[in-house]
């Protein structure tokens, strides 16, 4: 072979190494963009429904309505069930109240029963206007565990047995919707909502207070 054929065999064998080398490269390119591309998208989208699902506290039930705009402020699904759950505890506290004061044969159960009457008289009012104010649905009728709770202690066979599920069933309801008022008052950017939860926390706490004054209250079982 000539001088001059080796050196064009050399040159074509350079090209094509020079070719390969930079399909490779370029796929290597596109790939590394497809990929970044592909993260940018997943990334926000994983991050959003985290952050969505962290919103909701324990125990709050999420209506799939939102975060919507109102005049008094944003309203979010916390707060629409924090207004849900108002009104819900005075649909078994308010006739709880009723009975404390016609089957309790001690005062402090009467003190008790007539606190509930009067607290959830206020609060089953503001959550009316709240709710109507904020197109927020209400429920009309006790739960099952609070028609569970409403029929043992209707059954009773008597007073003090009458007045240990009163104190106890009630004190265990008001200590688990406190962590909540106090959560929404400290958060909610709607100021309704707010206010609503300002006088609910005034009235939990004093009927927490009334409910251990009957000395009935079994800590441990809380």
């Amino acid at each position: 072979m000539s001088l001059r054929s080796k050196e064009g065999a050399v040159r074509s064998a350079n090209l094509s190494r020079s070719i390969a080398s930079s399909r490779t490269i370029g796929s290597g390119l596109i790939i590394g963009a497809l990929a970044v591309t592909l993260a940018a998208i997943l990334i926000p989208v994983s991050l959003f429904s985290s952050s969505s699902a962290a919103v909701l506290p324990n125990g709050v039930s999420d209506d799939g309505g939102g975060t919507v705009t109102t005049q008094y402020g944003p309203l979010t699904p916390t707060d629409r069930d924090f207004v849900r759950k108002v009104k819900l505890a005075g649909l078994w506290e308010l006739p709880s109240g009723r009975m404390g004061k016609e089957r309790g044969t001690s005062e402090a159960v009467k003190t008790a029963g007539q606190h509930l009457i009067d607290g959830h008289t206020e609060l089953d009012r503001r959550t009316n206007e709240v709710a109507q104010a904020l197109g927020v649905s209400l429920p009309t009728q006790p739960n099952d565990q609070q028609q569970g709770w409403l029929n043992e202690m209707s059954q009773a066979p008597s007073s003090a047995e009458f007045e240990r599920l009163f104190a106890q069933f009630l004190r265990s309801a008001h200590g688990k919707v406190f962590n909540l008022v106090a959560q929404v008052r400290a958060q909610s950017k709607n100021s309704m909502v707010r206010s609503l939860a300002t006088r609910a926390n005034t009235i939990v706490l004093d009927h927490i207070t009334v409910l251990e004054d009957t000395g009935l209250v079994d800590y441990d079982a809380l």
